[in-house]
């Protein structure tokens, strides 16, 4: 349980610095949540790919490798803003 603190009585400091502190728990919190949802994103894409995006070799048409290369197109963006490549290099 958190000690409420009296803003009459506890110097500004130190309020700030523990409204800072529950700030930062609370985004490190947010954070955790939304990589443990790309972690769980990718794991499934990866057995995904490697059951072959559900497409089977006498099937493959057009019409899959357009799917894919959509696919890829969305993971480039991705990529190319996390290891700051293409349009997101400096």
């Amino acid at each position: 349980m958190m000690t409420s603190i009296n803003p009459l009585t506890t110097p500004r400091h130190q309020i700030r610095d523990e409204k800072d502190q529950r700030n930062r728990e609370a985004a490190l919190n947010a954070f955790i949540g939304k990589k443990a949802e790309i972690d769980e994103m990718l794991t499934r894409l990866q057995a995904l790919s490697e059951d072959h995006f559900n497409a089977h070799p006498d099937e493959i048409n057009w019409s899959n490798v357009g799917t894919l290369e959509h696919y890829a197109s969305l993971l480039k963006r991705i990529t190319d803003s996390a290891f700051r490549e293409g349009e997101h290099a400096k």
